[in-house]
């Protein structure tokens, strides 16, 4: 049993953005931090005040976290970048409103004394009895992931500990952020005072400038005395927050946030509601037409339809029937299509279902497919236009040294751009059905196989070419041309001209996709130039189809049963610069040096080239700990430890990323593929072993246990991630619940329509038995959490009576 937190995070676009700039604009990104700690960052959009991103992330959290905060800067490329404001968002503001908030935020100055991190061990306490005075010391221990305030990647922090008007200062640590001092001071309590707190500040001392706040506790007296003696390690504060100057005039961010809470519960207690969903789509493969899917199908609200078909994906994904989920959900939208020009247009939970499934299932295949033309676009960065309306002249150049360019002359180069890239996608497509996926090449031989048989009639003829292309072009391809980033093909978003030729070249794909050129070329008719490419393109797609639904039954499922249950797999590879240490010795003169990267099953491995032999090789359940490495220790802020163990003697495997999301992404995925690790660090050294000292804390001991706490829970959901067979059926069980009345009303709707038409259709009683059991097992499962919850309801009531008696 554990408790899962889900943040869902949407950052839409902002307006009204200050000017940075020296041209009257700015070029803003965003970077979301989850407790100060810089986990996303988003794309550049260049000389804009009104910047639109629409990203999407899911982050799963630790359920420790406090906040979420947006900030956002201006990117320049030859000094540091400008910081425009921020939007903070506590964990309590998320959960109040388990909806999820959507809307415009203004962004708020970033005051230096608020933007504060860390933790400082201490030990408060009172001592003396009766009528003697009374002592009040506070031992400073030692503090960890302070703020940097300093140029070097570091601080320089003291800890100034006051009480009644009597101040006390520890000494300076130089150039650490985890400073260890040990150190004690005593008070001499005042009764008469009880309302006077004990603050212990932690300040950053400098030389010449004034000294900066990096974060303070305080301890109520009352309290002191009634405890006698408090110690731990406390989270830092910030300062009284201050009115800005500024508010109003930032500008604001519009964003989505959802939080979500998840109690999973033990794999036993979800079987029977797993059986069940598995029984309502074999009984299909029998005929008979599942009650359960389809009362899930017609209770499914729009607002949750995408959620709802992901995780039912991934749960059949799991369980080796999404082929047949699929299937069932073909038939059910079939037979609610009366005009086959509507069919799978509208976003139903057939719709979303197979486009989860695609992303799910299909995005190594989309990558391999349009990787090399994506890549071309962007390293050509052509100009390109075909609307007279919007061709810029001065942005084509000139077509020699004394002539320039004419619309007409802009038309035709862009059309013969523009069929070169067509030209290259479409050969891709073509080649692409040797290498598809099985599994998607049987759901799309299942749907073109349904779809033949609904309208088998000769006018209907395209619509199987059709139901295939528009999965597999309009909601698959063209999205991912049109928005390469958010489909992991590019690190960037492509800036105003390579986005245009995206667009065009998407439109192209969706005619071709359409089968149909006289409905396209009627609303923009500036797309005739590149009509011949797209009339062989359909041709050429059509003779795709034909291929792609002939694959064999007995070949191997391929990527979906490498996604299952039994032999789920995490994929990740990619060039990185590594730098390798034995049992955390001192650093070697040499260089990071760059290997191709491959994070499989079982092994994280290395080699000098992508196709290489692997030179060397580190078994998952070996590592210890993967944690972020100091800025400080090899000058960049994007590098990452794996530490390891073999035959009892430690190694740190250092790994420099291009930039946070790099290292984020990595940090996910091997945090994710060592979750079931035994025998993990509890803390380590966020900095490197130089000379005769840890760099973070300097310490002496090469064997200290570490300075920092390990960090397991913030990790980044990506496509790639192995399956969470009960985290999956509890997402599906919270909607069910929630739904379940609508479901009761449906299923007695239906049966009182049998009931009056017992000629036409005799009710399985079987069948319907199903659904009753079904309805029984959600209460079941309800029961089960609520009892959960009242057994920590009274755990917590029984720790805070042991606290007062204490």
């Amino acid at each position: 049993m554990a408790k899962r937190s889900t943040l869902f995070i949407r950052i839409v676009e902002g307006k009204n953005l200050p000017v940075k700039d020296i041209t009257g604009s700015s070029d803003p990104y965003c970077i979301v931090r989850i407790d100060n700690e810089a986990i996303i960052r988003t794309a550049t959009i260049w000389k804009t005040l009104s910047p639109f991103w629409g990203e999407e992330y899911n982050v799963h959290l630790p359920p420790s976290f406090h906040n979420v905060s947006f900030h956002v800067l201006d990117e320049d490329s030859l000094s540091r970048d400008d910081v425009i404001g921020k939007v903070s968002i506590s964990k309590e503001a998320l959960a109040a409103k388990p909806q999820g908030i959507d809307g415009w935020m203004n962004l708020t100055e970033i005051d230096p004394d608020e933007e504060v991190q860390g933790e400082i061990h201490l030990k408060v306490s009172v001592l003396g009895k009766g009528y003697a005075p009374k002592i009040l010391r506070c031992h400073v221990f030692e503090a960890r992931d302070l703020a940097k305030k300093d140029r070097n990647g570091a601080s320089d922090p003291f800890v100034r500990v006051s009480y009644n008007g009597k101040v006390h200062e520890t000494a300076v640590v130089k150039k650490s952020c985890y400073p260890r001092w040990n150190e004690s001071f005593e008070f001499e309590l005042d009764e008469a005072s009880a309302d006077t707190p004990l603050s212990v500040e932690v300040w950053d001392w400098d030389l010449v400038s004034k000294n900066d706040f990096l974060g303070r506790v305080l301890f109520n007296i009352n309290r002191l005395q009634s405890a006698q003696q408090e110690e731990g390690w406390f989270r830092l504060g910030p300062d009284k927050p201050k009115h800005s100057q500024y508010e109003g005039t930032l500008g604001s961010l519009r964003l989505k946030l959802m939080l979500r809470d998840e109690m999973v519960l033990p794999s036993s207690h979800y079987q029977p509601l797993v059986e069940l969903l598995c029984q309502s789509v074999g009984a299909h493969l029998n005929g008979n037409l599942p009650e359960l899917m389809m009362l899930i199908d017609e209770t499914t609200t729009a607002e949750s339809r995408q959620e709802v078909a992901t995780n039912l994906i991934k749960l059949f994904l799991g369980q080796g029937l999404v082929k047949e989920f699929l299937d069932v959900l073909f038939k059910l939208e079939l037979d609610k299509t009366g005009e086959p020009n509507t069919l799978f247009r509208s976003n139903s939970l057939a719709s979303k279902s197979m486009e989860s499934f695609l992303k799910v299932a299909g995005m190594q295949y989309l990558h391999r497919l349009l990787g090399p033309t994506i890549n071309r676009i962007f390293e050509e960065k052509k100009y390109v236009e075909l609307d007279p309306n919007k061709v810029e002249l001065k942005e084509a150049g000139c077509a020699g040294l004394h002539r320039v360019q004419t619309e007409a002359d802009v038309i035709q180069q862009s059309a013969g751009h523009l069929q070169s890239y067509l030209f290259d996608l479409i050969h891709a497509i073509v080649q692409s059905a040797v290498y598809c996926p099985t599994s998607l090449c049987q759901t799309f031989r299942q749907l073109y196989q349904r779809v033949q048989e609904r309208f088998p009639e000769k006018e209907y003829r395209k619509v199987k070419y059709i139901a295939v292309t528009s999965f597999l072009c309009l909601r698959f391809i063209s999205p991912a041309i049109m928005s390469p980033k958010l489909f992991h093909l590019r690190e960037k978003h492509a800036d105003a001209r390579t986005s245009r030729t995206l667009l065009l070249l998407a439109k192209a794909i969706q005619t071709i996709g359409n089968l149909d050129t006289l409905a396209c070329f009627s609303k923009e008719p500036w797309m005739v130039p590149l009509q011949p490419a797209i009339q062989q393109g359909i041709a050429q797609l059509k003779d795709f189809i034909t291929r792609l639904v002939s694959c064999d039954d007995s070949e191997d499922l391929g990527l979906q049963a490498r996604m299952s249950l039994q032999c789920g797999s995490m994929e990740k590879e990619g060039f990185l610069f590594l730098h390798r240490t034995k049992d955390k010795c001192m650093l070697m003169t040499s260089p990071f040096k760059k290997y191709f990267v491959t994070l499989g099953k079982d092994t994280l491995s290395y080699a000098r080239t992508q196709h290489s032999k692997k030179s060397s090789f580190i078994p998952l359940p070996k590592i210890r700990a993967v944690e972020k490495v100091e800025e400080k220790s090899f000058g960049s802020a994007n590098v990452m430890q794996i530490i390891s163990e073999d035959n009892g003697q430690m190694e740190t495997l250092y790994l420099d990323c291009k930039s946070v999301n790099e290292l984020n992404q990595w940090l996910s995925a091997l945090r994710k593929a060592c979750i079931h690790n035994t025998d993990t660090m509890s803390s380590y050294h966020p900095g490197i072993y130089k000379g005769d000292r840890w760099s973070c804390c300097h310490q002496k001991d090469k064997a200290d246990a570490g300075c920092d706490k390990t960090r397991h829970g913030v990790t980044l959901q990506e496509w790639y991630d192995p399956l969470d067979p009960d985290l999956e059926s509890q997402l599906i069980f919270r909607h069910l619940i929630g739904v379940r009345q609508a479901m009761r009303e449906k299923y007695l709707e239906k049966i009182k329509t049998e009931e009056g038409h017992e000629k036409d259709f005799i009710a399985d009683e079987e069948r319907l038995d199903g659904v009753r059991r079904f309805f029984k097992v959600l209460q079941d499962l309800q029961d089960a959490h609520q009892a959960v919850e009242e057994e920590a309801e009274r755990s917590r009531n029984k720790n805070f009576l042991l606290e007062l008696q204490t």
